[in-house]
């Protein structure tokens, strides 16, 4: 029996179709990885599965507990870091559950025992009779002491993504639902997950845009058709299924060619037989031949290729049409550049720079203009730190710090800090760029963010369409130097490879903080530096 099912599923959200008749089965141990564009579905899919959305029509059943851990996580004022964890894996729902039961039954209340023991197996079940001793250890491991569980503080980039490894890492549920489990994990972090996934006997579904993840730990991928919101499942892993996906986009293409070709071939002798026949016609009708014979002989000529044309169309209209394949929408990603600018972009000279538990430095660095540099070191080390010195951003208490005059930046950071705002995006996007609001609507529409997103909050849009917007401003300003701060996080995978055919031909400085490993082999770079060599 498979762990999850869902049969003939349907969503709407308002004129939109989302899903149309979708059919899935998860079994025990398999890990189907979700594939779409960006906006298609895929968030809401899994909102379906895990039970927080009732579709329109159809039916999502789950043989056991069902645990969905989505992409973005909010600690809420004066909440602990334990009861977010508590909160994030569903223990905390389970204890209030056996709590209630417990009263229940000590009070009698009718049917408070069969109460009781359901509520008593999904305690148990969700692990939350030894929750708080594997917290403390799995953080533990992770860099995130235990003392810091019960404290009240904010947590740096680092320490945030950290905390969403735990919550995986801690979960306990038959069926296992993960919303870009790997965003901001460093190396480190990737590790860990890529052994825990693999070995979990829950059925796994989930959304990544980390390819290499996903051919690791995929056994299966399910395509949701942007199109015919419909989802095909697809055997054998990642790899596996973009070789496919790669055969049938051929085969779509050469079918309809063929079928296009003996159209259009058939249509055009249709035509000319026509042709033929009016014109053969006209002749005998202003013909002066007197030999009745000839003048019939000629007539029935004329009619036999008129039949012809109808034998023609007909075997036009007996021709199975092939439908033309629709191409997906595409991000098509310019950086132009302003020139070189400065020959030297950057410099730090003796500078220490501190934020929070992390201080670098004395730090002795030249970047020059048109040099590619990457940025390593572990979640927490300071590469966000060290990125805000040399941009200005964070005071050097010691040292000194000097940009070229000429050097014009665009930036993408890893919080998407130009969009945390209240003020509509298209405000946003408008200053940083210094077009009309046409313009600008104009521009988001190419990234897919849409008309009825523009006039929001900025901060109320979609992880992916608040990267997205950001790439449009690069796309809008030319510049001399690109600073990315994990840039593929929310992106699709199509986005992602188009960022790296943009990042191609960039000729400006580059400074780039990924751990996306294989943007980071497609991206060539002159420098590696990682910061844990800076650290005091």
């Amino acid at each position: 029996m498979p762990a999850l099912t869902a049969r003939n599923v349907s969503l709407s959200f308002g004129p939109r179709t989302v899903l149309q008749e979708v059919d899935l089965d998860v079994h025990a141990g398999q890990r189907i990885g979700l594939s779409a564009p960006n906006g298609v579905g895929k968030s809401s899919l899994l909102r379906v599965l895990a039970g927080e959305i009732e579709p329109d029509e159809g039916t999502v059943t789950a043989s056991g507990t069902v645990a969905h851990l989505t992409q973005e996580t909010t600690i809420e004022p004066g909440e602990s870091l334990r009861a977010h964890l508590a909160g994030r894996t569903g223990v905390a729902r389970a204890v209030r559950r056996f709590e209630e039961a417990a009263e229940a039954l000590a009070t009698g209340r009718p049917g408070a025992d069969d109460a009781y023991v359901r509520a008593f197996d999904h305690w148990t079940a969700v692990g939350a009779a030894d929750f708080d001793e594997r917290a403390d250890e799995v953080c533990e491991r992770l860099g995130l002491p235990a003392n810091l569980l019960d404290r009240r503080r904010p947590l740096s980039g680092g320490q945030s993504a950290r905390l969403r490894l735990a919550s995986v890492l801690l979960v306990r549920a038959d069926v296992l639902l993960l919303d870009e489990p790997t965003n901001d994990l460093d190396a480190a972090g990737l590790d860990l997950l890529e052994s825990h996934v693999p070995a979990s006997r829950a059925a796994v579904v989930l959304v990544s845009h980390d390819r290499e993840f996903l051919a690791r730990t995929t056994t299966a991928v399910a395509e949701l058709d942007e199109f015919t919101h419909r989802l095909t499942l697809f055997g054998g892993g990642w790899d596996a299924y973009v070789a496919e996906q790669a055969r049938a986009r051929s085969r779509a293409r050469e079918e309809y060619e063929a079928y296009a070709a003996k159209r259009d071939s058939l249509a055009q002798r249709a035509q000319q037989t026509r042709e033929w026949s009016k014109a053969g016609v006209r002749r005998n009708a202003k013909s002066d031949e007197s030999d009745k014979n000839i003048k019939f002989a000629r007539k029935q000529g004329a009619e036999n290729t008129a039949a012809k044309a109808s034998t023609v169309d007909r075997a036009l209209d007996r021709l199975d049409e092939v439908e033309e394949p629709r191409e997906p929408w595409e991000l098509r990603l310019t950086l132009p550049t302003a020139g070189r600018g400065s020959q030297v972009a950057f410099t730090l000279r003796d500078a220490v720079v501190s934020r929070g538990d992390v201080t670098l430095g004395p730090i002795d660095l030249t970047i020059g203009a048109g040099e590619r540099w990457r940025i390593t070191g572990p979640n927490g080390a300071g590469k966000s730190t060290l990125l805000a010195a040399l941009l200005g951003r964070l005071p050097l208490r010691e040292g000194d710090r000097s940009q070229g005059a000429s050097v014009v930046v665009g930036e993408v950071d890893q919080v998407r800090a130009s969009f945390a705002t209240d003020t509509p995006a298209l405000t946003v996007v408008a200053e940083a760029t210094g077009l009309s609001d046409v313009e600008v609507r104009t521009l988001l529409a190419k990234f897919r963010v849409g008309a009825d997103a523009v006039l929001r909050p900025a901060a109320s849009l979609s992880p992916g369409e608040r990267t997205r917007a950001g790439l449009a401003v690069l796309q809008a300003r030319g510049t001399t130097c690109l600073v990315l701060d994990e840039p593929t996080n929310h992106l699709d995978v199509a986005a992602i490879e188009q960022l790296e055919r943009a990042l191609e031909t960039y000729e400006g400085t580059l400074l780039l903080v990924t751990h996306d490993r294989r943007l980071a082999d497609a991206v060539g770079v002159d420098h590696t530096l990682d910061v844990r060599t800076l650290a005091r």
